[in-house]
């Protein structure tokens, strides 16, 4: 791995080009940078009030960090340039490069970079606010800080955006990938997070391209108490696979990245407001927020508006104990209805001591407590009567110890000053209540399991089907029960063979891989001897159907490009695609995780004796789904399988239909 941290944390500066070049000077001496600036330039004297330098070799020595803001041919010459010398690390200003299609001469860039840490090309930069060093030749919002989370970002654009924030988050990096070229997300987050200034780290991320790698900066991440929250935008064209399959469907690329960033550990959101804030949670508190949570508001409607919000991210308010209501009672006196949620109401409002009683009573035992509070704005009005208000949830949060996180309803209720005292005073200040919870909930975000990460990515290859015959004789080979039946390549000697058989029968045409679509199945015969051919069938199968089934489900087990495999699994049939009922895990996974998809799935009381039904054998398919895993890691030739549906029973799990697909 390279050492990244002379382009991070550098004690000198050279930059190189015109008018953003120039910027990039003006930057660093903005923000205080107190390291030599080297502008080079061959035909200035001095660039933005610094002396410049005609060449590379002219100057006093070689620099830590190096904005490239030439051209991206004269990018080549100037990076293999930096590499001989010693420079200790180079951002690729220019675009036009794999991104427009010159793959080549991107390859070039890197390849004259060596051992040299490069970000980008097609790169804006990075910014270090911990040292007030910039390699970035635009505006930007932030500040100065002591300590702070970092952001990484595909997206320049995004990245500027996401430092004009004013919601109290201290930035300490931020860094865009570009093209990602040379060196990566992961190895950029992990030299990023080695800083012990850098308290969490926040990631967008168009594509993810080394899956594995990610995986253990997540693990290295909790293990050092900082926790990582991503957006995760756009589509990965690799994985953009025709979907032959009902699972491939159903478990597209973002839904297998969602569980690929779940099981790693790392907190998924959906917009910029949401990981700014989950980052001011990491940032404050760590990663893993318990969920026993308590709430606070001194309003009816506030209570009632948080419940129903709190209730979309499965956020949980445990009721509370008779001697904490009797507690919480005796200060608040007989018109308050003790609950959590609790509405307080203004019967104690300013009055900082009962206030901080009543805080700190619900805060203890909790893993965390919400104090809904917006203050007034301070050009019109006066909000000096809420600092009791604001104090005492600071008092509850030193004396108890529990994450006391204070929420506004709405974002310009919480200004950039007041987010900053609060921080301050170890109280987390969240701005705007659905952005807020949204936060919580993915604060909550459990860590991965001891040493998981995803199989290693499958690159794309040439496949073939295999018909629902011998799919199922190679599914009885790894154990999995399949329904009695019998194969011919017509009709005439099918019916001869079909008589050792016990109906009701199931009738199916061989080669397609959806035969209820083409028209290739025909159900409850008692004999099949009067069938008539199936156009386009390769052949045809009878089996025996099954009885007593209690439910059905879709498993399928398939290689991914970015990670590695998938299972997905949910309630199956032929309205599986209608339903979209599923859930997608990436491999490896155990019996535990396979339980607890099916727990999430919206019909699972349907699995689980819903108005009396009988309970299907849910072991059984858990069983099923692993040894579908294992049949995967031991064959590498397999690149596909599905089970649709997969009958449960009271006692088995039976497939009834099967397709495999495998490299030819």
């Amino acid at each position: 791995m390279k050492d990244l941290s002379r382009l991070l944390r550098p004690r000198s500066v050279a930059v190189l080009g015109g008018s953003w070049a120039a910027n990039v000077v003006e930057q660093c001496t903005r923000m205080g940078f107190d390291g030599p600036v080297w502008p080079v330039h061959p035909t200035r004297a001095a660039v933005a009030g610094r002396r410049a330098y005609p060449s590379l070799h002219a100057l006093p020595d070689a620099p830590d960090a190096v904005f490239v803001g030439v051209n991206r041919h004269a990018s080549v010459d100037v990076v293999r340039a930096l590499a001989e010398m010693g420079a200790g690390g180079a951002v690729a200003f220019a675009s036009g490069w794999a991104e427009t299609g010159d793959a080549a001469l991107q390859a070039e860039l890197v390849a004259a970079a060596g051992d040299m840490p490069l970000l980008g090309p097609n790169c804006y930069g990075l910014i270090n606010y911990l040292d007030g060093a910039l390699l970035w030749p635009d505006q930007h919002g932030g500040r100065r800080v002591a300590r702070g989370v970092a952001i990484i970002s595909q997206s320049s654009n995004i990245a500027i955006n996401l430092t004009m924030q004013a919601r109290g988050l201290p930035l300490a990096h931020v860094a865009c990938l570009g093209n990602a070229a040379q060196t990566g997300l992961a190895e950029l987050g992990a030299a990023l997070l080695d800083d012990p200034r850098v308290t969490a780290l926040g990631i967008h991320a168009e594509g993810i391209a080394d899956a594995p790698a990610l995986a253990r900066l997540a693990a290295r991440a909790r293990a050092a108490g900082k926790g990582i929250v991503a957006v995760k935008t756009g589509r990965s064209e690799a994985a953009r696979a025709a979907a032959a399959s009902h699972t491939a469907a159903l478990a597209g690329e973002a839904v297998a990245s969602s569980a690929f960033l779940r099981q790693s550990g790392i907190a998924e959101v959906e917009t910029p407001a949401e990981l700014l804030e989950t980052l001011k949670i990491l940032h404050a508190e760590g990663p893993g927020l318990g969920g026993r949570l308590c709430a606070l508001t001194c309003s009816g409607g506030e209570a009632g508006l948080l419940g129903d919000l709190a209730e979309r991210h499965a956020l949980r308010f445990p009721p509370l104990s008779e001697s904490r209501r009797a507690a919480l009672s005796a200060t608040l006196g007989p018109l308050v209805q003790i609950a959590n949620p609790l509405d307080y109401q203004t019967f104690i409002w300013g009055d900082a001591t009962r206030m901080t009683e009543v805080f700190a009573t619900m805060l203890r035992g909790h893993d965390a407590g919400l104090f809904v509070i917006d203050t007034p704005r301070p050009d019109r009005c006066d909000p000096s009567s809420f600092a009791p208000a604001l104090d005492a949830i600071a008092a509850a949060r030193a004396a108890t110890g529990t994450p006391a996180l204070a929420i506004a309803s709405l974002p310009e209720n919480c200004p950039e000053a007041l987010a900053d005292d609060l921080l301050a005073r170890g109280v987390t200040p969240l701005a705007g209540l659905e952005t807020g919870l949204a936060a919580v909930a993915a604060a909550q975000t459990p860590p991965a399991l001891p040493g998981w990460a995803p199989w290693p990515p499958a690159a794309p290859r040439a496949r073939r089907m295999l018909d629902e015959a011998a799919s199922k004789a190679r599914l009885m080979a790894a154990g999995i029960a399949v329904p009695r039946g019998v194969r011919a390549p017509d009709i005439d000697t099918l019916a001869a063979r079909a008589q050792t058989l016990t109906p009701p029968l199931a009738l199916k045409g061989l080669g397609f891989a959806h035969k209820s679509e083409a028209g290739a199945v025909r159900l409850n015969l008692t004999t099949v001897a009067d069938a008539a051919p199936m156009p386009g069938a390769q052949g045809y199968l009878a089996e025996e159907m099954i009885p007593d089934a209690c439910a059905e489900l879709i498993l399928g087990a398939r290689r991914d490009p970015v990670y590695g495999a998938t299972l997905t699994l949910g309630i199956g049939g032929t309205a599986a695609e209608l339903l979209r009922d599923t859930r997608t895990l990436v491999l490896p996974v155990e019996a535990a995780d396979i339980h607890a998809a099916l727990r999430r799935l919206r019909l699972w009381p349907l699995l689980d004796g819903y108005r009396g039904r009988p309970r299907p054998a849910l072991d059984a398919a858990v069983d099923t789904a692993l040894r579908l895993q294992a049949m995967l890691a031991g064959d590498p030739t397999l690149d596909e399988i599905e089970l649709n549906p997969l009958m449960l029973r009271a006692h088995d799990a039976v497939a009834a239909d099967a397709v495999i697909w495998e490299a030819p």
